[in-house]
């Protein structure tokens, strides 16, 4: 189905997350499934994560990615072996189409485990030098209300397909659960023909995504007349799509639509996605018979292997498995420098 400018539908989750009548949580169910099924996109409020938390997390943008250029380098995500840390400016691979690397620049956290295990998708975040009010204490707050609300929106889309909520038990028991918060510079520094963020689809499960208030910047294709059309940025509204993975393990129930961002503001412009994935090791939970058996360890480290800082020996290896892989299929004893 072709959309029109705002047509994108914007769901009350409310209704699912504290119901009022028997029908109030089958109505959300049936309006998350058929935005996903049409357009892969969907925008949502009463979504429960709070409106101090969201504004806490723009704040805390502004203080990190205002320090001077040299301190964030310091905690560039290329030296860091589980991918966390500061992107800078055109550092990421140049997508097929783009004439240039994008001009966004970017910062990484993900679970807080003790110990790192290689490839690195769990393992300790790194911080920047800031009071812990100016930027961890919001960046966590906001970092566990989308966790929440992920596994939230995951239960939502298997009940869409006819299962139960239960199966997250199968294949998020410890999910990998990324967040990417994004600076793009005012319009007037970007070069022309240069995107914030190229067109592209998301990788994997679900995103969750803040947009700065009144700065809109993504744009997503329908998929039917490939044209281009705006997602407005509203206060207290989140932006919600699905991943390859998800319209991969739906048989194409649900849609990865291609999406980017073009800031046409002459002012900085902050954005924040949270990536929902699943368990390192959990392969397609609908279908025991689908013959890609890459879990989505493999998946990732396959898509993102050369931004980990491993040994090329251990990148070379097929699908990010090495002589000595764990129950996920990813390598336990690997001697990163």
């Amino acid at each position: 189905m072709a959309i029109e400018t705002g047509e994108l539908p914007v769901i009350d989750l409310d209704g699912y997350l504290n119901p009022k009548t028997t029908s109030d949580k089958e109505r959300v169910i049936t309006e998350v499934r058929d935005a996903c099924q049409k357009y892969g996109f969907f925008q949502i409020k009463g979504h429960g994560i709070p409106l101090s938390a969201q504004q806490g997390l723009i704040r805390g943008l502004g203080n990190l990615f205002h320090q001077p250029e040299e301190e964030k380098a310091k905690l560039s995500f290329l030296k860091n072996p589980g991918r966390r840390g500061y992107e800078a400016s055109g550092v990421g691979g140049l997508r097929a189409g783009d004439a240039l690397h994008d001009s966004k620049e970017a910062f990484y956290i993900g679970r807080e485990d003790p110990v790192l295990e290689p490839p690195g998708f769990y393992g300790p975040n790194v911080w920047p030098n800031l009071p812990e009010e100016d930027f961890r204490d919001p960046i966590w707050e906001y970092y566990q209300g989308t966790t929440v609300l992920g596994r939230i929106i995951w239960a939502i889309l298997l009940q869409g397909l006819g299962y139960s909520a239960d199966l997250l038990d199968v294949f998020a028991k410890r999910p990998i659960v990324q967040m990417k918060m994004i600076r793009y510079p005012p319009s007037s520094l970007t070069k022309e023909g240069q995107f914030g963020v190229g067109a592209h689809t998301d990788f994997g499960g679900v995103t969750v995504l803040l947009q700065e208030p009144t700065k809109a910047g993504l744009e997503v294709q329908d998929s039917e007349t490939k044209e281009w059309f705006p997602v407005p940025s509203i206060e207290d509204v989140l932006v919600i799509n699905c991943g390859d993975m998800i319209q991969k393990w739906s048989g194409g129930a649900y849609k990865s639509a291609k999406h980017r961002v073009i800031n046409k503001a002459d002012s900085e412009r902050f954005s924040c996605a949270t990536f929902w994935h699943g368990d390192a090791g959990a392969t397609n939970p609908f279908n025991a018979d689908d013959t890609d058996k890459d879990n989505i360890g493999q998946l990732l480290f396959k898509r993102f292997k050369s931004q980990f800082s491993l040994p090329k020996e251990v990148q070379d290896q097929p699908q990010g498995v090495v002589a000595h892989p764990n129950e996920s299929g990813i390598p336990q004893q690997v001697k990163v420098q």
